[in-house]
């Protein structure tokens, strides 16, 4: 695995687990209220789509390893360019459903990584 690719990853999960970490024993309508949060959860899925397109850039068979991963960018370019039409149900959905299977995908890649002799 090429020294990029583990660092769009590091990032991906760094930013995965910051997420998980602001919304734990949050619920829907906390997040709602929470200008703060709201800002913070939008913020760590925008480095999770940038770092994604960089990835998929760099190394297209790896970001495919990741479910969705075209949809985490077009998330992430919604996020940022339409910025006016966030609808807060859509990116709680996105924290509760989407990700754990993230994070469980990001972390079986880089254990594949490290359980890999390198040369």
């Amino acid at each position: 695995m090429r020294l990029e690719t583990r660092k769009y990853l590091d990032d991906m999960q760094r930013s995965a687990g910051l997420l998980a970490e602001f919304t734990s024993g949050k619920s829907f309508e906390d997040y709602e209220h929470d200008y703060m949060l709201q800002a913070a959860v939008e913020r760590q899925f925008e480095i999770i789509g940038e770092a994604m397109s960089r990835l998929a850039r760099i190394d297209e068979a790896v970001a495919s390893r990741i479910s969705h991963h075209q949809r985490i960018i077009a998330f992430r370019n919604f996020l940022i360019h339409g910025y006016g039409d966030v609808d807060d149900r859509l990116v709680w959905d996105v924290v509760e459903r989407s990700l754990p299977i993230f994070m469980t995908e990001l972390a079986a890649l880089l254990n594949d990584h490290d359980a890999t002799p390198q040369m």
